[in-house]
């Protein structure tokens, strides 16, 4: 498959995924995280996962995804990865629906997700929204991501610029970020994959722990969207906030160039390493 219309590419890959089949995706290495070189970055499978509900057979086309939750059951393997949806509850302006993500072969899910769907009318209401907030990325330079042990994963398929902190420094942080390759080889990006894939990276963004002493990892992503975004970029505007007996919450907005779209959440597990 040739690369989307707009990317030249990573490393040699034209895609975080590639179609292999109906339901069926091949992980490349784009997708891999910082902490394990045989497993994803959660930002890549939940905007696949977001995808999945919204080109489900029969999707009605009228209605937007406005709240999506994620489940992540056990680290996501970089290889081959079965995709299933199904509808929890169908009605006139809501809809559920479910998505599954489980290695090939039959193997027990290691990501799930649940969609409140809600129908849209352009134009029905007036809107009550806020312009932008924050410095557009083109004001601000290319940020580092912080040292990982291999060239090529996530933090290099992302471009990220920050207007507040960074990923070497503690404390609250802004960064956009924008994705360097299609989300699926070969086709175009979704408004919604360039959001869900960027809203996982709000505990990093927001560290307030040495990552060489506790482990802060998140089992959990919320996102809210209130409008879904434009353009190439997303914005995180992220805060972490820990709990003496090892709980934590990474809460974020979520900005495009026009303003702010919405809220992400994730729930922390903070332990000593």
């Amino acid at each position: 498959m040739g690369a989307a219309e707009g990317y030249e590419g990573h490393d040699g890959y034209e895609g975080f995924f590639e179609r292999v089949g109906a339901g069926r995706f091949l992980a490349t290495e784009c997708t891999r995280g910082p902490w394990d070189p045989g497993a994803q970055h959660a930002g890549p499978p939940a905007a696949l996962l977001g995808r999945a509900i919204e080109e489900r057979p029969g999707a009605r086309g009228d209605m937007r995804i406005a709240r999506i939750t994620y489940d992540i059951l056990r680290p996501v393997p970089i290889g081959e990865l079965e995709v299933t949806t199904s509808v929890v509850r169908a009605g006139r302006g809501t809809e559920v629906v479910e998505a599954a993500l489980a290695p090939a072969g039959g193997a027990a899910p290691v990501m799930l997700a649940r969609a409140l769907r809600i129908r849209v009318a352009e134009e029905s209401v007036p809107a009550v929204v806020g312009g932008p907030e924050l410095p557009p990325p083109g004001e601000v330079g290319v940020t580092p991501f912080f040292p990982v042990p291999w060239e090529t994963g996530y933090h290099s398929a992302m471009e990220t610029r920050f207007t507040e902190g960074a990923f070497v420094e503690r404390g609250p942080g802004t960064c956009w970020m924008r994705m360097k390759v299609p989300l699926i080889a070969g086709e175009g990006t979704r408004p919604l994959d360039r959001v869900l894939i960027a809203a996982d990276s709000g505990n990093g963004i927001s560290a307030v722990m040495d990552f060489g002493r506790y482990v802060f990892v998140n089992g959990d992503l919320t996102v809210h969207l209130h409008r879904h975004p434009v353009g190439e970029w997303a914005c995180v505007e992220a805060r972490t906030h820990v709990d003496a007996a090892g709980i934590g919450l990474a809460d974020a907005r979520l900005h495009d160039e026009k303003g702010p779209i919405g809220r992400s959440a994730q729930s922390l597990y903070v332990a000593p390493r």
